[in-house]
């Protein structure tokens, strides 16, 4: 049996796979995608304990 890294990478190099891949680039592209990324990561930070 497959690990669960195996199969994601099998799926990833799938013309399926690739074909998310470049609509996930698409979308990052995108300035107002990127600002909503950077508030979310800023989010998570202020929400880490050590």
């Amino acid at each position: 049996m497959a690990s669960f890294a195996q199969r994601v990478r099998a799926f990833l190099q799938s013309p399926k796979g690739q074909q998310m891949v470049d609509q996930g680039r698409r979308q990052l592209a995108k300035p107002e995608n990127q600002r909503r990324l950077r508030g979310l990561f800023t989010k998570l930070q202020g929400r880490r304990r050590y």
